[in-house]
């Protein structure tokens, strides 16, 4: 998939996680978004060869908070 096809896939991505976060988190939409962008998750996401793209939106709120918490992810097997 190239750099195209993934951004594509981000713009599908992003706004339902920047959702979830905004429910589950009770943040803004600017906090989310800040959020989210400065997030080692967000830096992987941008990564073709990761293909954490492919995960559910809910794993990926999981990871995201797996990485508030910890400062780390554990990437699960199929990504």
């Amino acid at each position: 998939m190239g750099e195209t096809s993934i951004k594509a896939m981000l713009e599908f991505i992003i706004p339902r996680l920047i959702r979830m976060l905004m429910e589950k988190q009770s943040l803004t939409e600017k906090e989310a978004l800040t959020q989210l962008y400065s997030s080692e998750l967000y830096r992987q996401l941008e990564r073709e060869e990761t293909k954490l793209w492919h995960l559910s939106v809910p794993t990926l709120y999981d990871l995201w908070m797996e990485e508030k918490e910890t400062g780390h992810i554990t990437y699960p097997e199929e990504a």
